[in-house]
């Protein structure tokens, strides 16, 4: 899936709140452009659009709180890593 797609999907949502109609399938599909198929196929289209189904009206901060949750976690995962790979480069460095 491209990431343009994702990013039609994430404007049709979007849009569709601050006119204050409901989110649905087919009113994304119609508002992206594409067919309510392509979304029915793609989990990752539906879930996007579920999580913006379950997001209050005013829900912008709510949407953008979750994300940022998710992106510190992403952090913290990854600095993990560039820890554990310093120490193990620190050991074979010394042998």
């Amino acid at each position: 899936m491209t990431s343009p797609t994702l990013n039609q999907i994430e404007r049709a949502c979007i849009d569709l709140a601050r006119d204050g109609l409901p989110i649905t399938i087919a009113a994304v599909a119609d508002r992206a452009g594409i067919s309510r198929s392509t979304i029915y196929r793609n989990t990752d289209l539906r879930t996007i659009i579920e999580h913006q189904q379950r997001t209050a009206p005013d829900g912008s901060i709510i949407a953008i709180t979750d994300e940022l949750a998710t992106l510190r976690q992403t952090v913290q995962t990854l600095a993990d890593t560039v820890r554990q790979h310093d120490a193990q480069l620190r050991r074979l460095t010394r042998d």
